[in-house]
């Protein structure tokens, strides 16, 4: 996950057509009993569809048992690739994005945050006895390996910070590819977030987790993405999360995939984190 180029004059112009088409927030869609569309990439166990199209995976849990209590009775998924969630949540494709996305200033421009859900955790695949001996971004620069990693992921800004040139790195559109590339030989290394990447190699006995792995960068912590004319919508959210965020009842829901208390974000606001 990473920053997105502000999107001009033209975006606008697509925002205020979507806002006025559709006519109504969020929060009103849930008041008139209507359907709420959610939007998510594929992207486990983050958000993601199930065997019958259902969305689930961690952040889909927590954003259904929100709008739940919200009052939501009807749930729309609408899947999209992780680069086009911003443009589709402009666009007025849906009506809220459920696949988490790190807060930065640049995204900031163009959305509208929730409170935070988690602070993200990274890792690097290799092949199975990490033959480069590569356990950190700054290993993938100072040997000259090549990278893989999600051409809108974090990963790829954290990439060109410690200094890997560009001809270095192989942008692909997610996890699946980012294990191809490295099991066909293209890359040396994966980069992405802890639990997807764990999640995307868990089946393959040809990759592994660098063990130990050093992340220089500082944390980069997530929320839902809403339009950046709903503040109501965002604050009924945030008043419906209150309780049930880091509840037992909540850490249940969500074991299955990985996330534990230690991702729970203690201290840090997101509007702290678009001011950069």
């Amino acid at each position: 996950m990473t920053g997105i180029a502000a999107l001009g004059m033209a975006a606008m112009a697509i925002v205020s057509v979507a806002a006025s088409a559709s006519g109504e927030s969020l929060l009103e869609k849930i008041k008139n009993g209507e359907t709420v569309r959610i939007g998510f990439s594929n992207d486990p166990p983050n958000a993601y569809s199930g065997d019958n199209n259902e969305p689930i995976g961690f952040t889909n849990t927590i954003m259904l048992a929100v709008l739940k209590k919200m009052g939501a009775t009807k749930i729309e998924p609408v899947v999209t690739e992780w680069g086009s969630l911003i443009p589709g949540l402009q666009a007025g494709r849906y009506d809220v994005i459920s696949d988490a996305m790190y807060v930065r200033p640049e995204r900031c421009h163009n959305v509208l945050f929730s409170d935070l859900i988690y602070v993200g955790k990274y890792a690097l695949a290799v092949s199975t006895g990490n033959p480069k001996g590569l356990h950190s971004l700054e290993d993938v620069r100072d040997k000259g390996a090549i990278l893989v990693t999600g051409s809108a992921f974090a990963s790829l800004k954290n990439a060109r910070d410690v200094g890997i040139a560009d001809d270095k790195i192989l942008q692909v559109p997610g996890y699946a590819e980012i294990v191809q590339a490295v099991k066909a030989g293209r890359a040396d290394a994966g980069s992405g977030d802890y639990l997807g990447m764990k999640k995307a190699i868990s089946n393959d006995k040809g990759l592994e987790l660098a063990n130990p792995y050093t992340h220089s960068a500082k944390p980069d912590y997530a929320a839902f993405a809403f339009n950046s004319n709903d503040q109501a919508s965002v604050d009924a959210f945030n008043a419906a999360m209150k309780g049930y965020f880091g509840s037992d009842e909540m850490l249940a829901s969500v074991g299955k995939y990985g996330f534990d208390k230690s991702m729970l974000p203690e201290g840090i606001k997101a509007a702290d984190l678009c001011k950069g």
